[in-house]
Protein backbone atom coordinates (compact mmCIF):
# COMPACT_ATOMS: atom_id res chain seq x y z
CA UNK A 1 0.00 0.00 0.00
CA UNK A 2 1.32 3.53 -0.89
CA UNK A 3 1.39 6.52 0.98
CA UNK A 4 -0.59 8.99 -0.33
CA UNK A 5 0.78 12.61 -1.24
CA UNK A 6 1.26 15.21 1.91
CA UNK A 7 -0.67 17.75 0.78
CA UNK A 8 -1.28 20.68 2.95
CA UNK A 9 -2.77 24.50 3.17
CA UNK A 10 -2.50 27.84 4.20
CA UNK A 11 -6.10 29.36 4.32
CA UNK A 12 -6.24 32.67 5.49
CA UNK A 13 -9.51 34.71 5.33
CA UNK A 14 -8.91 37.69 2.73
CA UNK A 15 -9.92 40.38 5.73
CA UNK A 16 -6.00 42.44 6.47
CA UNK A 17 -2.93 41.74 5.93
CA UNK A 18 -0.74 38.76 6.18
CA UNK A 19 -0.44 38.12 10.38
CA UNK A 20 2.65 37.41 11.86
CA UNK A 21 1.18 34.29 13.27
CA UNK A 22 -0.14 33.55 10.36
CA UNK A 23 2.82 33.86 7.83
CA UNK A 24 4.22 31.35 11.14
CA UNK A 25 1.72 29.25 10.18
CA UNK A 26 2.00 29.31 6.47
CA UNK A 27 5.80 28.13 7.34
CA UNK A 28 4.68 25.16 9.04
CA UNK A 29 3.05 24.06 6.04
CA UNK A 30 5.29 25.17 3.44
CA UNK A 31 8.49 23.05 5.46
CA UNK A 32 6.29 20.35 6.25
CA UNK A 33 5.28 19.81 2.45
CA UNK A 34 8.89 19.96 1.25
CA UNK A 35 10.22 17.83 3.79
CA UNK A 36 7.59 14.91 3.19
CA UNK A 37 8.21 15.87 -1.09
CA UNK A 38 4.78 16.70 -0.79
CA UNK A 39 2.23 20.02 -2.02
CA UNK A 40 1.99 23.83 -0.35
CA UNK A 41 -1.19 24.99 -1.79
CA UNK A 42 -2.90 29.03 -0.98
CA UNK A 43 -6.69 29.32 -0.09
CA UNK A 44 -7.99 32.42 -0.19
CA UNK A 45 -11.42 31.86 2.59
CA UNK A 46 -13.47 34.54 0.97
CA UNK A 47 -16.83 33.38 1.57
CA UNK A 48 -17.87 36.02 3.87
CA UNK A 49 -18.38 38.85 0.88
CA UNK A 50 -19.44 41.51 4.06
CA UNK A 51 -15.40 41.42 5.55
CA UNK A 52 -13.52 40.07 2.60
CA UNK A 53 -12.01 42.86 0.32
CA UNK A 54 -9.79 42.67 -2.83
CA UNK A 55 -7.10 44.53 -1.19
CA UNK A 56 -6.65 42.64 1.84
CA UNK A 57 -6.73 39.31 -1.25
CA UNK A 58 -3.51 40.99 -2.60
CA UNK A 59 -1.76 42.34 0.63
CA UNK A 60 -1.65 39.11 1.53
CA UNK A 61 -0.38 37.69 -1.65
CA UNK A 62 2.49 40.19 -1.51
CA UNK A 63 3.10 39.21 1.75
CA UNK A 64 3.27 35.45 0.85
CA UNK A 65 5.56 35.98 -2.57
CA UNK A 66 7.96 38.76 0.03
CA UNK A 67 8.37 35.97 2.40
CA UNK A 68 9.16 33.87 -0.07
CA UNK A 69 6.66 30.94 0.51
CA UNK A 70 5.28 29.54 -2.89
CA UNK A 71 2.27 27.58 -2.82
CA UNK A 72 2.04 24.54 -5.56
CA UNK A 73 -0.51 25.33 -8.39
CA UNK A 74 -3.32 28.08 -8.49
CA UNK A 75 -4.95 29.87 -5.56
CA UNK A 76 -8.14 28.74 -4.71
CA UNK A 77 -10.83 31.16 -3.88
CA UNK A 78 -12.98 29.68 -1.73
CA UNK A 79 -15.99 31.55 -2.92
CA UNK A 80 -15.83 29.78 -6.31
CA UNK A 81 -16.38 26.58 -4.78
CA UNK A 82 -20.17 27.56 -3.55
CA UNK A 83 -21.75 24.79 -5.84
CA UNK A 84 -19.56 21.62 -4.27
CA UNK A 85 -20.66 23.49 -0.71
CA UNK A 86 -24.42 23.22 -1.41
CA UNK A 87 -23.54 19.61 -3.29
CA UNK A 88 -22.12 18.19 0.09
CA UNK A 89 -24.82 19.85 2.10
CA UNK A 90 -27.90 18.56 0.00
CA UNK A 91 -25.73 14.77 0.56
CA UNK A 92 -25.89 15.54 3.90
CA UNK A 93 -29.79 16.77 4.32
CA UNK A 94 -30.52 13.52 2.31
CA UNK A 95 -28.79 10.86 4.31
CA UNK A 96 -30.26 12.46 7.70
CA UNK A 97 -27.14 13.62 8.78
CA UNK A 98 -28.60 17.61 8.40
CA UNK A 99 -32.03 18.74 8.83
CA UNK A 100 -33.85 21.63 7.49
CA UNK A 101 -34.53 24.52 9.92
CA UNK A 102 -37.16 27.31 10.03
CA UNK A 103 -36.50 29.24 13.06
CA UNK A 104 -36.05 32.76 12.62
CA UNK A 105 -33.65 34.89 14.18
CA UNK A 106 -35.76 36.01 16.37
CA UNK A 107 -37.12 32.10 17.95
CA UNK A 108 -33.46 31.31 17.57
CA UNK A 109 -32.69 34.06 20.04
CA UNK A 110 -35.62 32.96 22.62
CA UNK A 111 -34.19 29.33 21.87
CA UNK A 112 -30.77 30.01 22.97
CA UNK A 113 -32.24 31.66 26.23
CA UNK A 114 -34.03 29.15 27.06
CA UNK A 115 -31.42 26.76 26.48
CA UNK A 116 -29.05 28.58 28.44
CA UNK A 117 -25.52 26.90 28.31
CA UNK A 118 -26.71 23.61 26.27
CA UNK A 119 -25.46 23.54 23.16
CA UNK A 120 -28.08 24.44 20.66
CA UNK A 121 -30.56 21.85 19.03
CA UNK A 122 -33.53 23.17 16.95
CA UNK A 123 -37.25 22.52 17.76
CA UNK A 124 -37.41 21.64 14.02
CA UNK A 125 -34.71 18.60 14.53
CA UNK A 126 -36.99 16.17 13.80
CA UNK A 127 -39.67 17.74 11.88
CA UNK A 128 -40.30 15.12 8.59
CA UNK A 129 -43.21 17.42 6.79
CA UNK A 130 -41.46 20.47 4.86
CA UNK A 131 -42.78 23.82 5.12
CA UNK A 132 -43.42 26.88 2.87
CA UNK A 133 -40.94 29.41 4.37
CA UNK A 134 -37.29 30.19 4.62
CA UNK A 135 -35.08 27.79 6.04
CA UNK A 136 -31.61 27.19 7.14
CA UNK A 137 -29.88 23.67 7.01
CA UNK A 138 -28.02 22.31 10.04
CA UNK A 139 -25.87 19.38 11.17
CA UNK A 140 -27.53 16.61 13.12
CA UNK A 141 -24.80 16.04 15.54
CA UNK A 142 -24.82 12.36 16.28
CA UNK A 143 -24.85 11.46 20.20
CA UNK A 144 -21.92 9.87 21.29
CA UNK A 145 -18.14 11.11 21.58
CA UNK A 146 -15.58 12.43 19.08
CA UNK A 147 -11.78 12.13 19.07
CA UNK A 148 -9.28 13.17 17.20
CA UNK A 149 -5.06 12.83 17.39
CA UNK A 150 -3.16 16.03 17.09
CA UNK A 151 0.84 16.07 16.63
CA UNK A 152 0.97 18.96 19.04
CA UNK A 153 -2.01 18.84 21.68
CA UNK A 154 -2.12 15.12 22.01
CA UNK A 155 -5.36 12.93 21.81
CA UNK A 156 -8.37 14.83 22.78
CA UNK A 157 -12.03 13.95 22.85
CA UNK A 158 -15.24 15.72 23.28
CA UNK A 159 -18.91 14.93 24.80
CA UNK A 160 -20.88 15.42 21.48
CA UNK A 161 -23.71 16.91 23.32
CA UNK A 162 -21.61 20.07 23.68
CA UNK A 163 -21.89 20.30 20.26
CA UNK A 164 -24.27 23.09 18.34
CA UNK A 165 -26.23 21.91 15.50
CA UNK A 166 -24.47 24.30 13.58
CA UNK A 167 -25.84 25.80 10.01
CA UNK A 168 -24.04 24.45 7.07
CA UNK A 169 -26.33 26.25 4.35
CA UNK A 170 -27.62 29.93 5.25
CA UNK A 171 -31.36 30.68 4.40
CA UNK A 172 -30.17 32.72 1.23
CA UNK A 173 -28.68 29.35 0.08
CA UNK A 174 -24.64 30.27 0.99
CA UNK A 175 -22.07 27.71 2.79
CA UNK A 176 -20.83 28.86 6.02
CA UNK A 177 -17.25 29.00 6.95
CA UNK A 178 -17.28 25.56 8.70
CA UNK A 179 -18.66 23.26 6.05
CA UNK A 180 -16.87 25.47 3.11
CA UNK A 181 -13.35 24.37 4.92
CA UNK A 182 -14.29 20.36 4.93
CA UNK A 183 -15.37 20.03 1.27
CA UNK A 184 -12.35 22.28 0.24
CA UNK A 185 -10.06 20.42 1.99
CA UNK A 186 -11.76 17.24 1.02
CA UNK A 187 -11.70 18.35 -2.92
CA UNK A 188 -8.12 20.09 -2.13
CA UNK A 189 -6.27 16.42 -1.48
CA UNK A 190 -5.43 17.89 1.85
CA UNK A 191 -4.23 15.34 4.23
CA UNK A 192 -2.48 17.48 7.01
CA UNK A 193 -4.21 20.42 8.54
CA UNK A 194 -1.69 23.17 10.08
CA UNK A 195 -3.24 25.84 11.48
CA UNK A 196 -3.95 27.50 15.03
CA UNK A 197 -4.71 26.16 18.26
CA UNK A 198 -7.57 29.01 18.22
CA UNK A 199 -9.44 25.73 15.65
CA UNK A 200 -8.98 23.68 17.93
CA UNK A 201 -12.39 23.02 19.00
CA UNK A 202 -13.19 23.24 15.16
CA UNK A 203 -11.35 20.02 14.34
CA UNK A 204 -14.23 18.32 16.49
CA UNK A 205 -16.88 19.93 14.87
CA UNK A 206 -15.07 19.49 11.09
CA UNK A 207 -14.60 15.82 12.34
CA UNK A 208 -18.05 15.04 12.32
CA UNK A 209 -18.62 16.39 8.93
CA UNK A 210 -15.97 14.29 7.42
CA UNK A 211 -17.70 11.68 8.89
CA UNK A 212 -20.87 11.81 7.78
CA UNK A 213 -19.63 12.49 4.38
CA UNK A 214 -17.83 9.23 4.72
CA UNK A 215 -14.46 11.43 4.06
CA UNK A 216 -10.81 10.70 5.35
CA UNK A 217 -10.31 12.94 8.32
CA UNK A 218 -7.57 14.88 7.72
CA UNK A 219 -4.20 14.69 10.09
CA UNK A 220 -4.56 17.78 12.56
CA UNK A 221 -1.71 19.52 14.07
CA UNK A 222 -2.68 23.03 16.18
CA UNK A 223 -0.02 24.99 16.66
CA UNK A 224 -0.46 27.52 19.80
CA UNK A 225 -0.73 31.17 19.16
CA UNK A 226 2.06 33.78 19.40
CA UNK A 227 2.20 36.21 22.33
CA UNK A 228 3.62 39.32 23.04
CA UNK A 229 6.92 39.47 24.90
CA UNK A 230 4.78 40.27 27.97
CA UNK A 231 3.53 36.68 27.29
CA UNK A 232 -0.55 38.14 26.61
CA UNK A 233 -2.03 37.54 23.30
CA UNK A 234 -0.10 39.22 20.53
CA UNK A 235 -1.81 42.28 19.48
CA UNK A 236 -1.50 46.11 18.90
CA UNK A 237 0.66 47.25 21.68
CA UNK A 238 3.19 44.99 21.06
CA UNK A 239 3.97 46.47 17.63
CA UNK A 240 4.36 45.40 14.31
CA UNK A 241 1.67 42.39 13.35
CA UNK A 242 1.86 42.49 9.47
CA UNK A 243 4.94 40.67 7.52
CA UNK A 244 4.99 43.48 5.64
CA UNK A 245 5.92 45.82 8.55
CA UNK A 246 8.76 44.20 9.09
CA UNK A 247 9.58 44.06 5.38
CA UNK A 248 9.63 47.75 5.85
CA UNK A 249 11.61 47.28 8.79
CA UNK A 250 14.39 46.03 6.66
CA UNK A 251 14.27 42.33 7.87
CA UNK A 252 15.16 40.15 5.34
CA UNK A 253 12.56 37.40 3.71
CA UNK A 254 15.05 34.99 5.07
CA UNK A 255 15.58 36.42 8.34
CA UNK A 256 12.58 36.19 9.17
CA UNK A 257 11.54 32.55 7.51
CA UNK A 258 13.83 31.39 9.99
CA UNK A 259 13.14 33.23 13.18
CA UNK A 260 9.07 32.43 12.68
CA UNK A 261 10.17 28.75 12.41
CA UNK A 262 12.25 29.16 15.64
CA UNK A 263 9.26 30.51 17.05
CA UNK A 264 7.75 27.70 18.77
CA UNK A 265 10.00 24.34 16.87
CA UNK A 266 13.17 23.05 17.58
CA UNK A 267 15.17 20.35 15.92
CA UNK A 268 17.41 18.96 18.63
CA UNK A 269 20.08 20.99 19.78
CA UNK A 270 19.28 24.59 20.28
CA UNK A 271 20.58 25.96 16.78
CA UNK A 272 19.23 29.49 15.77
CA UNK A 273 20.45 30.14 12.04
CA UNK A 274 19.16 27.69 9.15
CA UNK A 275 19.12 27.63 5.28
CA UNK A 276 15.70 26.60 3.65
CA UNK A 277 17.83 23.80 2.09
CA UNK A 278 18.45 22.68 5.89
CA UNK A 279 14.78 23.63 7.41
CA UNK A 280 13.34 21.01 4.70
CA UNK A 281 15.38 18.59 5.43
CA UNK A 282 14.79 18.59 9.28
CA UNK A 283 11.65 19.79 9.62
CA UNK A 284 9.02 17.86 11.24
CA UNK A 285 5.51 18.57 12.77
CA UNK A 286 6.92 16.71 16.07
CA UNK A 287 9.45 19.56 16.56
CA UNK A 288 6.56 22.04 17.39
CA UNK A 289 6.31 22.81 20.88
CA UNK A 290 2.93 22.75 22.97
CA UNK A 291 3.86 26.58 24.49
CA UNK A 292 3.16 29.43 23.57
CA UNK A 293 6.08 31.31 21.94
CA UNK A 294 6.82 34.68 22.66
CA UNK A 295 8.16 37.40 20.60
CA UNK A 296 11.68 37.86 21.35
CA UNK A 297 13.05 41.17 18.96
CA UNK A 298 16.33 40.80 20.09
CA UNK A 299 16.92 37.29 18.86
CA UNK A 300 14.93 38.20 15.66
CA UNK A 301 17.53 40.92 14.94
CA UNK A 302 20.27 38.43 15.70
CA UNK A 303 18.85 35.70 13.78
CA UNK A 304 18.17 38.38 10.33
CA UNK A 305 22.34 39.77 10.90
CA UNK A 306 23.19 36.45 10.93
CA UNK A 307 21.23 36.47 7.24
CA UNK A 308 22.27 39.48 6.49
CA UNK A 309 26.02 38.36 6.80
CA UNK A 310 25.86 35.23 5.18
CA UNK A 311 23.88 37.59 2.00
CA UNK A 312 25.43 37.97 -1.16
CA UNK A 313 26.80 41.52 -1.16
CA UNK A 314 24.85 41.88 -4.98
CA UNK A 315 21.57 40.44 -3.59
CA UNK A 316 22.01 42.65 -0.52
CA UNK A 317 22.77 46.01 -2.36
CA UNK A 318 19.14 45.04 -4.58
CA UNK A 319 17.24 44.54 -1.23
CA UNK A 320 18.96 47.68 0.53
CA UNK A 321 18.63 49.93 -2.15
CA UNK A 322 15.31 51.48 -1.45
CA UNK A 323 16.42 51.87 2.39
CA UNK A 324 19.70 53.18 0.96
CA UNK A 325 17.40 56.10 -1.21
CA UNK A 326 14.87 56.31 1.29
CA UNK A 327 17.22 56.79 4.48
CA UNK A 328 19.61 58.77 2.88
CA UNK A 329 17.71 60.98 0.77
CA UNK A 330 19.62 60.33 -2.29
CA UNK A 331 18.40 58.47 -5.54
CA UNK A 332 21.47 55.76 -5.97
CA UNK A 333 23.63 56.56 -9.09
CA UNK A 334 25.93 53.79 -10.69
CA UNK A 335 28.84 55.64 -8.83
CA UNK A 336 27.11 54.82 -5.30
CA UNK A 337 26.19 51.57 -6.11
CA UNK A 338 29.48 50.53 -6.57
CA UNK A 339 31.18 52.03 -3.88
CA UNK A 340 28.23 50.78 -1.39
CA UNK A 341 28.71 47.80 -3.20
CA UNK A 342 32.17 48.14 -2.06
CA UNK A 343 31.59 48.48 1.25
CA UNK A 344 29.49 45.93 1.92
CA UNK A 345 31.84 43.73 4.04
CA UNK A 346 31.91 46.66 6.42
CA UNK A 347 28.38 47.32 6.20
CA UNK A 348 27.39 43.67 6.68
CA UNK A 349 28.95 43.30 10.33
CA UNK A 350 27.43 46.16 11.64
CA UNK A 351 23.71 46.04 11.01
CA UNK A 352 20.75 43.78 11.93
CA UNK A 353 18.72 44.93 9.04
CA UNK A 354 18.43 46.87 5.74
CA UNK A 355 17.59 49.94 7.20
CA UNK A 356 20.58 49.86 9.74
CA UNK A 357 22.92 49.16 6.46
CA UNK A 358 21.28 52.43 4.79
CA UNK A 359 22.20 54.12 7.98
CA UNK A 360 25.83 52.88 8.08
CA UNK A 361 26.30 53.61 4.55
CA UNK A 362 25.25 57.17 4.88
CA UNK A 363 29.08 58.57 4.87
CA UNK A 364 29.21 57.12 1.38
CA UNK A 365 25.87 58.74 -0.12
CA UNK A 366 26.39 62.13 1.51
CA UNK A 367 26.39 65.50 -0.64
CA UNK A 368 29.36 67.71 -1.37
CA UNK A 369 30.09 69.90 0.72
CA UNK A 370 28.67 68.14 3.58
CA UNK A 371 26.43 69.89 6.09
CA UNK A 372 29.31 69.52 9.32
CA UNK A 373 27.16 71.41 12.35
CA UNK A 374 26.67 70.53 15.98
CA UNK A 375 29.24 68.23 18.14
CA UNK A 376 30.44 66.33 14.19
CA UNK A 377 31.98 70.15 13.66
CA UNK A 378 34.25 70.31 17.00
CA UNK A 379 37.47 68.38 15.80
CA UNK A 380 37.27 70.86 12.87
CA UNK A 381 37.32 73.87 15.09
CA UNK A 382 40.47 72.86 17.22
CA UNK A 383 43.95 74.86 17.29
CA UNK A 384 45.69 73.24 13.87
CA UNK A 385 42.55 71.13 12.63
CA UNK A 386 42.86 72.49 9.14
CA UNK A 387 46.31 73.05 9.35
CA UNK A 388 46.64 69.33 9.78
CA UNK A 389 44.19 68.34 7.38
CA UNK A 390 46.63 70.59 4.70
CA UNK A 391 48.99 68.75 5.07
CA UNK A 392 47.89 65.21 4.97
CA UNK A 393 45.89 66.43 1.63
CA UNK A 394 48.75 67.42 0.04
CA UNK A 395 50.55 63.50 1.12
CA UNK A 396 47.07 61.54 0.14
CA UNK A 397 47.01 63.70 -3.37
CA UNK A 398 50.79 62.23 -3.38
CA UNK A 399 49.57 58.49 -2.85
CA UNK A 400 49.19 56.60 -6.50
CA UNK A 401 45.52 55.51 -7.33
CA UNK A 402 46.84 52.11 -7.99
CA UNK A 403 47.96 52.74 -4.04
CA UNK A 404 44.92 53.82 -2.77
CA UNK A 405 43.90 50.51 -0.43
CA UNK A 406 43.26 50.57 3.07
CA UNK A 407 46.49 49.18 4.22
CA UNK A 408 48.42 51.98 2.34
CA UNK A 409 46.26 54.26 3.70
CA UNK A 410 46.72 53.38 7.56
CA UNK A 411 50.52 53.27 6.77
CA UNK A 412 50.46 57.00 5.44
CA UNK A 413 48.06 57.88 8.06
CA UNK A 414 50.65 56.23 11.13
CA UNK A 415 53.19 57.80 9.39
CA UNK A 416 51.98 61.39 8.94
CA UNK A 417 51.25 61.26 13.27
CA UNK A 418 54.99 59.40 13.46
CA UNK A 419 56.49 62.69 11.88
CA UNK A 420 54.64 65.27 13.23
CA UNK A 421 54.52 63.64 16.80
CA UNK A 422 50.89 64.06 17.72
CA UNK A 423 48.39 61.45 19.31
CA UNK A 424 46.09 59.84 16.36
CA UNK A 425 43.04 62.05 17.08
CA UNK A 426 44.90 65.35 16.54
CA UNK A 427 44.78 63.87 12.53
CA UNK A 428 42.09 61.31 13.05
CA UNK A 429 39.16 63.65 14.12
CA UNK A 430 39.18 66.28 11.77
CA UNK A 431 39.54 63.83 9.06
CA UNK A 432 36.42 62.08 10.18
CA UNK A 433 34.72 64.86 10.56
CA UNK A 434 35.45 66.08 7.15
CA UNK A 435 34.74 62.94 5.23
CA UNK A 436 31.59 61.49 7.27
CA UNK A 437 30.20 65.30 8.98
CA UNK A 438 29.34 62.54 12.16
CA UNK A 439 27.63 59.81 10.67
CA UNK A 440 28.76 56.28 11.62
CA UNK A 441 32.02 54.96 10.05
CA UNK A 442 34.38 52.18 10.18
CA UNK A 443 37.94 52.50 10.83
CA UNK A 444 39.03 55.50 8.38
CA UNK A 445 41.72 54.14 6.55
CA UNK A 446 38.26 51.98 5.54
CA UNK A 447 36.49 55.47 4.97
CA UNK A 448 39.34 56.76 2.74
CA UNK A 449 39.37 53.84 0.85
CA UNK A 450 35.88 53.25 0.25
CA UNK A 451 35.37 56.96 -0.54
CA UNK A 452 38.07 56.78 -3.49
CA UNK A 453 40.63 59.26 -4.09
CA UNK A 454 38.77 61.79 -5.55
CA UNK A 455 35.77 62.20 -3.21
CA UNK A 456 38.46 62.10 -0.22
CA UNK A 457 40.18 65.07 -2.06
CA UNK A 458 36.75 66.95 -2.44
CA UNK A 459 35.37 66.13 0.83
CA UNK A 460 38.41 67.50 2.50
CA UNK A 461 39.18 70.67 -0.19
CA UNK A 462 35.94 71.79 1.01
CA UNK A 463 36.41 72.13 4.88
CA UNK A 464 39.81 73.43 4.32
CA UNK A 465 38.49 75.92 1.58
CA UNK A 466 35.51 76.40 3.68
CA UNK A 467 34.19 78.22 6.95
CA UNK A 468 36.50 76.10 8.85
CA UNK A 469 39.56 76.93 6.77
CA UNK A 470 38.70 80.74 7.29
CA UNK A 471 38.37 81.05 10.89
CA UNK A 472 41.98 79.48 10.82
CA UNK A 473 43.25 82.73 8.76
Amino acid sequence: MTTPKVITRFAPSPTGFLHIGGARTALFNYYFAKHMGGEFHLRIEDTDKARSTDEATQAIIDGMNWLGVHHDGEIVYQSKNADAHIEAAQALLESGAAYRCYATAEELETLRENQGDTAFRSPHRDRTELLDKPYTIRFRVPEGETKISDHVQGDITWDNKNFDDLVLLRADGTPTYMLAVVVDDHNMGVTHVVRGDDHLINAGRQTLIYQALGWDVPDCTHVPLIHGPDGKKLSKRHGALGAEAYRDMGYLPGGLRNYLLKLGWAHGDEELFFTDEEIAKVFTLDGINAAPARLDFDKMDYINSQHILREADEALLTQAKPFLETVNDCPLSADLEGRVLKAMETLKPRAKTLKEIAEQARYLMLKRPLDITGKAAKPLRRDGAIDHLSALTLRLKALEDASWNEDALQALLSAYVSDNDIGFGKIGQPVRAALTGGAPSPDLSWVLALLGKDEVLGRLSDVIDGEFGKKEE
